[in-house]
Order: structure tokens, then C-alpha cells, then sequence
């Protein structure tokens, strides 16, 4: 926004947000992916007269594309990736080269005037996938966690990998010095480099929390990392986003024992809302840069510009299904991995059901190709290329290489994004609700019971000064809420299909629930204005409530125990 005034930019600001209100509510009521959505209302609107935004590659590099990182490694499994490890890293490492590598070598021999080195970079460009659209649609039609686990695991990592080949890609098109083994080196010392600044990092968030008792600065912490860890590691030539990535994986899995009650759920939706903006302006941006992509294609032969698009484009969607097709061939210690979790063959049934298997059925390989969704790394990398070559002189077919990536860009987050949904639902690659409802309240009731079992250590402790009424109320509570879950998971065993049985009374009991704390509510504010009551009281009490409020499971009538 470099060159509007400030009322300019705040009114842009402001239509964004409107867009971003007006498209997530599109979204939800058709189930379009917003990323997609989003991209075609910045089409839209770079075609129009007035003002426009540039993508500048530095910005969404070091300000954007951190926090976004670090937000979806929050909510990703570090068990779950380290427990399908071989599988993340052959999507997103091995996928990552061979696509780079087939890109770079198709269009350097079948599109005129290019060399494969110049391929190289578009390939290290349009490589890494971008899970947002895919996981968004994922996680609303219920995929199996593996699948889940992969995509988030192969989006989360692939970014390294290619921004790192596109740097070793720029330098061989540019005519500098280039070397197979000097590339290898560079590349194992930006991975290493990434994974050790983002583990220190992760640690000393451990050592800072005991001085973040308070939200506000829990938060302002939590905000920070992203940017340190993206800057400290590209201080030392390492990767960034493997720095943000890994900081992120460790710090979520971490997060239940070192974090209060109070810290994760503000800070969960302060990253919530981050999300949501960065998200949003990151789309509209993608596509307001048609245009200026366009504008500079005027000395290209259509033709060249046709073959060009279609072998790109070509290559990015059959490479990926063939190597995941491929990969099913290898041995099967060559798959996913159960490792440590499963003891017994008790253990392996259970983590079976809830996702994982030593190979990918045929419909999970043909989901998981559909969800190589390219988006903001892409356009971001292939803008990051230089406009000259260390000689002076013009980077080779840079307009075209632009042209190709949002072409890839828009193939893969319009077309599969919004297909993405009915192709899951037609293949029917679903996780097995009743198993996922039956686990949940399966722990709970471990939860309970390991209560109940510090409350008789609390009870025969020597040295604890208990109010024996107070105990009391408690175990009380702890019981009833057992017998709840006990009764759930009875009717979950009895169920012999797939439908989620609807418990007697669930609705109902939940309904009064809702209906007795607006009345608190509402009573509560009848008393701060008739001044009984201060604005100060209102607030903490309201909180009380609105915690919980909170605890209630949201209830639909095709799955009134989704998340309870």
C-alpha cells in the first residue's frame, strides 16, 4: 500500500473486512471454500478502475506467512506426524523435489526459448502445497484423521523444501556459480538449521511462561514467536519456516500441562481472529495480481504462452497422484509407522479405527491428490524472483514463469477447492463417527476416575486439611458426571451402524441448560441498569456464564454429540 494516503488505505482495510464477513457467510451456507471465493473477488476487483495492492514477497514472506504457519501447527498433531513420519516426508520432501524436477525438466525441453534451470525455479515455486482450503473442507465433512494428519503434515513442511530448492533453482538460472553437492549442503544445513532454532525456541517459551501469568502478556508472547523464530533462523541462513513450523508443533503439544485454562482459550482466539484477517487479505491479494501478470506478457507468441500454462499445470496434477500411487508399492515398513503407541494388538485395532493404516486405500490416495491445493507460497516464491540475473542482465522468461504459477494457483484452489467437498462425500472417505464419540467419552471417564482417584489420596493424605463436606460435593459431582458418560458410551457400543443414536433427552436437557443461563443473563443486566449493579460486576459475573455457556456441546440434529 506504499504510495496511498492513510484514509485510502484505512478504506480498503475496511472493505476487505466486509469482504472477508460477506464471503465466510457465503461460505458457510454453500459450502464453497472462502479461499477460493476470496481469490475471485480480488480478480473482480483488480479489473475495476482505482487503487490496487501490490504483493510485495518480502512482506507476506516475514509477516504474513509466519503467523499463518505457526497457527496451523498449533492445531496439528505432532504425535500424529511423527506417528505417520515417513509419509509426511515423502510428500514433503521427496514429492517436493520430484515435482520441482519434473516442472523444471518439462518445461525447459517443451517450451521455446527456456532452459531447465529457469524450469527448476517455476518448479520450486508451484511445489509446496497450501492445506488451507483443503483442511478447512477436510475437517467439515469429517476425513479420516490420517488423511487429516497428512495434509497438515505436508503443508506444514513442504514450504522448507522448496524455498530452499527455489533459492538453489535462482541461483543456477541466474548464471552464478552452481554445484550438486554445494546445493545438497545448503539444503541439509537450512533443514538442520530450521529444526534446531525452532526446538531452542519452543523450549525457552517453556522457561518464559513462568513469568506470563497474565493473558495479556501469555498473548503477546504467543504472537511474537512466530516472527522470532522466522527471523532468528533466517539470521543464521537456516529456514524460517521450518523454525515457525517445528516452535509451533512443540509448543501446541505442550500446551495442555504448561498452559492455564484461562491463557489457551483467550489465546486460542486471538489466533482465531489473526487467522481469519491474514487468511482473508492473503486471497484477495493472490487475486488482485492477474492483471499486472497479464501486462507483461505482450512480447510472448500466444502459443508459447498456451504450452507453457498446460505443461505446468499438467505436470503439477499427474505428478502427485503417481507418486502417491507409487509410494503404496514400496515395502510395507516403508509406510506409515504405529511406533510406540500400540503395546498389543488391542492397541493397534483401537489406533486402526481412528485412522491409522500401514497403506492408503485406492479412494484415500484419490482424496489426498485432490487436496494439493497451491496458494500463497507459490505466488509469494515466484514473485520473490529477482527482476535481473547477477550479470545485469533481465531474469530469463520471469513473466511467463509469473503467468504459470497463478495459473497452477488458480487450477488448483478454484477448481479442486470447490470441488474438494462433493468428491470426499461421492468417494464416501469419511471418518467412523460412532468410533471417534465412543473414544472421546471413553477418556473422559478415564479422566473422571483418575479424579476420583486424587480425591482418595486427597482424603488419606496425613498432611492435607480437607473440609470433609467440601470433598465430599466434589466426588459427588465427579460421580454423576461418570455415570453420564458411562450411560453415552453403553448406547455408542450398542450402536450397529454409522448413524450417531440421539440420546434420550440430549436436546432437551441441553435446551433447559441454554434457557436457565440467558435467564441468569438477563437478570444480571436488570440489575446494572436499574444500578444495582456495577458495569465491573456485570463483566466477571457475565464471564461465569459465558464459561459456562461455553462447556455446552453444539448440538445439530444430525449429530447431537459431534463434540460432546
Amino acid at each position: 500500500m506504499c504510495g496511498m494516503g492513510v484514509q485510502t488505505a484505512l478504506a480498503l482495510l475496511l472493505a476487505a473486512i466486509g469482504v472477508f464477513v460477506v464471503v465466510n457467510w457465503i461460505s458457510v451456507r454453500t459450502g464453497l471454500p472462502s479461499a477460493g471465493l476470496l481469490t475471485l473477488v480480488g480478480i473482480g476487483y483488480a479489473l475495476l478502475p482505482g487503487p490496487n495492492v501490490s504483493l510485495a514477497p518480502d512482506v507476506v514472506m516475514t509477516c504474513i506467512l509466519p503467523p499463518l504457519l505457526y497457527n496451523a501447527a498449533l492445531e496439528s498433531s505432532l504425535v500424529g506426524i511423527r506417528r505417520n513420519l515417513r509419509t509426511v516426508i515423502s510428500l514433503s520432501v521427496v514429492l517436493v523435489l520430484l515435482t520441482a524436477a519434473s516442472v523444471g525438466v518439462a518445461f525447459g525441453l517443451l517450451v521455446g526459448g527456456t532452459t531447465i534451470a529457469v524450469g527448476m525455479v517455476l518448479g520450486a515455486a508451484v511445489a509446496p502445497t497450501d492445506p488451507v482450503a483443503a483442511l478447512a473442507v477436510a475437517r467439515k465433512v469429517g476425513l479420516p484423521l490420517n488423511i487429516v494428519t497428512l495434509i497438515e503434515g505436508e503443508g506444514l513442511l513442504n514450504d522448507a523444501t522448496a524455498l530452499t530448492t527455489l533459492s538453489v533453482a535462482i541461483a543456477a538460472a541466474s548464471g552464478a556459480e552452481f554445484s550438486v553437492p554445494s546445493a545438497v549442503e545448503e539444503f541439509a544445513l537450512a533443514a538442520v538449521g530450521g529444526l534446531v532454532v525452532g526446538v531452542v525456541l519452543a523450549f525457552c517459551r517453556r522457561f518464559v511462561r513462568r513469568w506470563t501469568h497474565d493473558v495479556l502478556t501469555a498473548n503477546a508472547v504467543s504472537l511474537a514467536t512466530p516472527f522470532l523464530a522466522y527471523v532468528l533462523a533466517e539470521e543464521i541462513h537456516a529456514s524460517g519456516v521450518l523454525a515457525v513450523v517445528v516452535c509451533g508443533l512443540i509448543v501446541g503439544h505442550y500446551s495442555p500441562r504448561l498452559e492455564s485454562g484461562a491463557n489457551r482459550l483467550q489465546t486460542r482466539a486471538v489466533w482465531q481472529l489473526v487467522n481469519f484477517l491474514l487468511e482473508g487479505l492473503v486471497f484477495l491479494l493472490i487475486g488482485q495480481q492477474l492483471p499486472g501478470i497479464v501486462d507483461g506478457l505482450a512480447h510472448y507468441e500466444t502459443s508459447t504462452i498456451i504450452v507453457a500454462v498446460t505443461v505446468t499445470v499438467a505436470v503439477v496434477l499427474l505428478v502427485r497422484p503417481l507418486w502417491l500411487v507409487l509410494t503404496q508399492l514400496f515395502p510395507r515398513r516403508l509406510h506409515t509407522r504405529l511406533g510406540n503407541v500400540a503395546d498389543s494388538d488391542e492397541d493397534v485395532d483401537a489406533a486402526g479405527r481412528n485412522g491409522d493404516s500401514e497403506k492408503l486405500s485406492g479412494r484415500e490416495i484419490f482424496v489426498l491428490s485432490w487436496a494439493g491445493t497451491r496458494g500463497v507460497v507459490s505466488v509469494a516464491a515466484i514473485f520473490a524472483v529477482p527482476m535481473v540475473t547477477h550479470s545485469g542482465a533481465p531474469f530469463p522468461n520471469r513473466d511467463l514463469l509469473l503467468l504459470c504459477t497463478f495459473a497452477v494457483v488458480l487450477v488448483t484452489l478454484i477448481g479442486q477447492g470447490s470441488t474438494f467437498a462433493p468428491l470426499v462425500r461421492a468417494l464416501d472417505v469419511r471418518a467412523n463417527a460412532i468410533d471417534e464419540l465412543r473414544l472421546r467419552n471413553h477418556a473422559r471417564a478415564a479422566a473422571v476416575e483418575a479424579a476420583l482417584d486424587r480425591l482418595d489420596e486427597i482424603e488419606h493424605d496425613d498432611d492435607e486439611d480437607v473440609d470433609v463436606r467440601a470433598l465430599e460435593a466434589v466426588r459427588e459431582q465427579l460421580s454423576a458426571r461418570l455415570r453420564r458418560y458411562r450411560r453415552r458410551i453403553d448406547v455408542l457400543e450398542s450402536a450397529d451402524s454409522d448413524e450417531i443414536p440421539k440420546p434420550t433427552g440430549f436436546e432437551a436437557t441441553i435446551g433447559l441448560r441454554r434457557a436457565v443461563i440467558d435467564a441468569q443473563r438477563d437478570e444480571l443486566v436488570r440489575w446494572r441498569d436499574a444500578g444495582m449493579l456495577s458495569d465491573r460486576s456485570l463483566r466477571v459475573l457475565g464471564r461465569e456464564l459465558d464459561h459456562e455457556e461455553g462447556t455446552l456441546p453444539v448440538s445439530t440434529p444430525q449429530s447431537p454429540w459431534r463434540d460432546a
